[in-house]
């Protein structure tokens, strides 16, 4: 029983230090999770920061491939919002 407390205080001390929630909801359900986290990495969190970057900045992110990309493109399309020339 005592070794089931402590347990249960360890992992819930790892669990608390190793997820950290966001309440970033920018692009979620459009992109993976990688492209979003790469995203948050670089503190773009609006389409006025995304806008900032050119197709080729973002495309060298740790996590974003072209079916990112594609999605991107076209929900920035539907927003009316472009990538820096």
């Amino acid at each position: 029983m005592i070794n089931l407390v402590i347990m249960a205080k360890c992992l819930s001390s790892i669990c608390a230090v190793s997820h950290v929630v966001t309440n970033n909801n920018f692009l979620y359900g459009i992109i993976a999770v990688p492209a979003r986290r790469a995203l948050e990495r670089e503190k773009i969190d609006s389409f006025e920061k995304l806008s900032g970057y050119s197709e080729q900045e973002i495309m060298e992110l740790h996590g974003f491939g072209r079916n990112a990309m594609e999605k991107l493109k076209n929900h920035m399309k539907e927003n009316q919002v472009s990538f820096r020339n």
